[in-house]
């Protein structure tokens, strides 16, 4: 059963274009995001204050309303609830009070910035300075750059140079990988995903499995001939980030067209309505490797729900690192497989660490913004929502 499919017993949420029901919602199986149950004001829109939350299972059926008519639970229909002094909702039940300001996250990078720092530290040092190191050293301290056209001085073939190089990179990223597979198979894990089995892990752990599968192939097949393709040697990373990057794409194409998910994305089950790609690898490194735990989890599902500006954002940042991730990727291997062969593996390990770092700057600055204007239109929506709510109904 497809879960983008209408039915033509529920209220449309805009004039003329019917309600829609999620996937798990028919089967009555239970899932962690409701969105699709949501009255929004758009495909993407923000749920109106004034708008209570109901499921659409409980719209009484056969109430259909004509094109450019308002449909029961519409905006216009509530804050007029609203003027007249109703604090009960469209049900009859008592509206909830609206958060004076957008539900807390409970995490913050201040606090960990001696962690972040030391990581990526390792990471730069292990992906960057010691594979471009190591093989100049190599190559022209005993290796093949040693000889002279009238003298064989190396004491080390290709083959070898290139395999100490290889065995020696990427140590401070497998000790990593095994880090958050035990902090998320462990019984007691307390940064599992929502409502998922132990062996699920996470999105990104199966993201990051397939990326280096890759890369290992690389790297094997790379180093088996006795003089090893050096272009071939430079694709890792710009791999990893080609990898990462089409999974951001891919779902943020999915989700654009409205298709539900397709399998388990982190807190998002299968059949669900997707969220944008950058999503889950927020909510997946900040909950196992930034120790924000299953809280974290939580905590971005409430404020992705509660905040317009929130998932706008989101959508925005996923689209900038999806095309910036594939831009680097093509343009690396492009560089890498036309220039100077040295001068590519060069590129290949370190050019994408600077892309990751011009982008991760301009993502703060940009993430800053946002925040401050969404806790700005928040508290004019609230302003908004207390004048048209009487005093004796104000939460």
């Amino acid at each position: 059963m497809n879960g983008n499919r209408h039915d033509p017993t529920l209220p449309p949420t805009s004039p003329g274009i019917q309600g829609r029901k999620s996937y798990q919602a028919r089967r009555g199986g239970v899932r962690q995001s409701e969105e699709f149950d949501r009255r929004f004001d758009g495909p993407f829109g923000r749920p109106s204050l004034v708008m209570t939350r109901r499921r659409s299972s409980l719209v009484t059926p056969g109430v259909l309303a004509s094109p450019g008519a308002t449909a029961p639970g519409q905006p216009a229909d509530l804050e007029k609830q609203a003027q007249e002094g109703g604090a009960q909702g469209i049900l009859g039940s008592e509206a909830p009070p609206f958060l004076p300001e957008p539900p807390s996250l409970n995490y913050t990078l201040r606090t960990r910035k001696l962690s972040i720092f030391i990581f990526w530290f390792l990471i730069v040092f292990d992906s960057v300075v010691l594979p471009i190191a190591l093989y100049f050293a190599l190559w022209y301290g005993v290796g093949p750059g040693t000889n002279t056209p009238t003298e064989r001085k190396q004491k080390l073939s290709a083959n070898a140079v290139f395999s100490i190089v290889t065995a020696a990179v990427g140590g401070a990223s497998i000790v990593e990988y095994f880090v958050r597979l035990r902090r998320l198979w462990r019984k007691n894990s307390t940064c599992r995903v929502i409502g998922a089995r132990r062996w699920y892990l996470d999105a990104f752990h199966w993201n990051y499995s397939l990326g280096w599968i890759v890369v290992m192939v690389e790297l094997i097949v790379g180093t088996v001939p006795e003089f090893p393709p050096i272009r071939l040697l430079s694709m890792p990373v710009p791999t990893m980030v080609f990898v990462l990057a089409t999974e951001l794409l891919v779902v943020d194409i999915l989700r654009v067209f409205h298709v539900p998910a397709p399998v388990r994305i982190s807190s998002v089950p299968k059949g669900a309505q997707l969220r944008p790609g950058i999503y889950s690898l927020i909510e997946d490194i900040c909950a196992v490797d930034g120790s924000g735990g299953t809280e974290f989890r939580t905590a971005l599902d409430t404020r992705y729900a509660a905040s317009h500006i929130f998932r706008t954002m989101l959508r925005r940042l996923g689209v900038f690192w999806a095309v910036g991730g594939e831009a680097c990727a093509i343009v690396c291997t492009i560089l890498i497989f036309t220039i100077n062969a040295e001068a590519g593996y060069v590129i290949g390990w370190s050019v994408p660490f600077i892309w990751g770092g011009v982008w991760t700057l301009c993502t703060f600055w940009y993430v800053n913004k946002q925040l401050k204007i969404e806790r700005q239109e928040w508290s004019k929506e609230v302003a908004t929502l207390e004048s048209v709510t009487p005093d004796d109904n104000r939460s």
